[in-house]
């Protein structure tokens, strides 16, 4: 099991999204020496199918990033199927509730004793327009709060957050529970599906545990680079 980050840990995540499996082992291999993690997201597990999590595996740990989402029964099976698999981090959806994700956990402890269950509160792409969209009311902190606190309760190990809901979700829950965030972009970034945003800094003294970084160094011409420049910025290399 990954331990969660502390001062001076490789805290970021590159988000390895591409449907292109060469591609990805390329960035992969490149990325390696200067993060503690590689995500594998939903794009590329099904175009390159589960065997790219062994292949992930063998430069860094995996944070296979699915979302589970369904009936208790369904999502429990799920987990038993990625046994062997060597994940570190697994997402599924706060929102699929206590049972799911009850059973979830106890599917993983049996097949994945190695690997943290993390939950998804509400997508980062998400604002108070989207949310009133599929009939929920409370603002994105509230309905974060709320699925937060229902999913540590339910037995998951962390949570997947905006950077936005750092703050409130520590001192809801302490310092226990792994706080993961994407939504990473700078003030420069047009064009985006991202809603609840901060820079890596800000996510940092936040209190992020892990700071998931997809666009911003996929795109750059210098992908490690571009790595090495975040961890600077957030205090963690020269």
């Amino acid at each position: 099991m990954i331990p969660r980050p502390i001062s001076g840990a490789a805290r970021i995540i590159p988000a390895l999204d591409s449907g292109d499996a060469a591609r990805a082992q390329s960035l992969a291999e490149t990325l390696a020496p200067h993060c503690g993690v590689l995500k594998v997201g939903l794009e590329l597990f099904t175009s390159a199918g589960p065997g790219i999590v062994s292949a992930m595996a063998r430069h860094r740990p995996v944070f296979l990033d699915l979302k589970l989402h369904d009936i208790p029964n369904t999502v429990a099976s799920a987990v038993k199927s990625l046994k062997g698999r060597p994940c570190s981090l697994l997402t599924l959806h706060a929102a699929g509730g206590p049972e799911m994700i009850a059973r979830a956990r106890e599917a993983a402890d049996i097949a994945l004793p190695d690997c943290q269950l993390l939950s998804v509160t509400v997508l980062t792409s998400m604002d108070q327009a989207q949310l009133n969209a599929i009939g929920v009311q409370r603002t994105p902190e509230e309905q974060v709060r709320l699925l937060g606190r229902m999913a540590i309760q339910a037995g998951s190990h962390g949570l997947v957050c905006s950077p936005l809901e750092l703050p409130v979700l520590r001192a809801d829950l302490g310092p226990g529970p792994a706080l993961v965030t994407p939504g990473i972009r700078y003030p420069d970034a047009a064009g985006d599906d991202q809603n609840r945003v901060m820079t890596p800094a800000q996510a940092a003294a936040a209190g992020a545990s892990f700071i998931v970084v997809g666009r911003p160094i996929l795109k750059d011409k210098d992908p490690a680079g571009k790595t090495l420049s975040i961890r600077r910025e957030i205090g963690e290399a020269k």
